[in-house]
């Protein structure tokens, strides 16, 4: 059924993407207005349902701030869902020991609809490093080295479907990331078995993923690296890419071993 045609839909949908937004900038909160934004809605539809969300325990607002905080129910539904959902105890070692392999920071992410979601982020010990991810932070599919994994190995009428809900990639993102220049990327990715994005979220940041499948082998994680644009250079990368995949097929072969009990 088509959500518009779901009485209340439209309210939910908001106010979910209010929520996704606020548990993505975590302990630091965000501004009424930058919601607002961020949502395309305007300032007033915003609070509103900001407020209705605090008053069922949703979401939070700092009394000396205004910001907005994730909120303690969140907390409760999340650690009730996280049997089901969760697999950070299975990946925390793998994750680390990417790190330690590498010397770069490596994460996990969690595909959630149309978006990435960082779960996980483990320092590497070469010293310059590179902040564009942290746990919660969420980018489109495709844009992300993670993302860029994922969508690579989903169906081809996935793909189509995907951009064409999201015009917009291109303008938010750069020209880099509208379909036309998307497509050969996620060619090249699924050919090589790891995504590799050279510096084009934030220049001279490099980052590299590779898809972790479920049971019904579908791209549903990625484990992915970020460094310094000098510490992905030619004869470095080829290495960087087995080791990222041996540790993302470790994950795979870990994940169905679990479900199939």
């Amino acid at each position: 059924m088509e959500r518009a045609m779901v009485p209340g839909a439209q309210a939910i949908a908001r106010a979910a993407a209010l929520l996704r937004l606020v548990t993505a900038a975590g302990d630091a909160g965000r501004g009424v207005q930058e919601l607002a934004r961020d949502a395309d809605l305007s300032r007033s539809t915003a609070h509103r349902l900001l407020s209705a969300l605090r008053a069922e325990g949703l979401v939070d607002q700092d009394e000396h701030t205004a910001r907005w905080l994730p909120g303690p129910e969140l907390f409760l539904m999340g650690s009730a869902a996280a049997s089901r959902y969760d697999i950070t105890h299975l990946a925390r070692d793998i994750v680390r020991s990417l790190a330690v392999r590498t010397e770069e920071s490596a994460f996990l992410s969690v595909r959630r609809g149309d978006e990435t979601v960082c779960l996980l982020r483990e320092e590497g010990s070469f010293p310059i490093r590179s902040f564009v991810l942290s746990e919660g932070v969420r980018f489109p599919l495709g844009v992300a080295s993670a993302g860029l994994a994922i969508l690579a190995f989903v169906p081809d009428d996935e793909v189509d479907a995907y951009l064409e809900r999201h015009p917009e990639l291109g303008d938010r993102w750069g020209r880099s990331h509208d379909a036309g220049a998307l497509r050969p990327r996620l060619a090249e990715t699924h050919e090589r078995g790891y995504a590799v994005n050279p510096g084009l979220i934030v220049e001279g940041s490099w980052g590299m993923g590779a898809a972790v499948f479920d049971h019904a082998h579908r791209p549903e994680w990625a484990l992915s690296l970020t460094g310094v644009e000098f510490r992905f250079g030619p004869d470095r990368l080829p290495g960087l890419g087995r080791t990222l995949l041996a540790h993302a097929h470790q994950l795979t072969t870990r994940i169905h071993s679990v479900r199939r009990r």
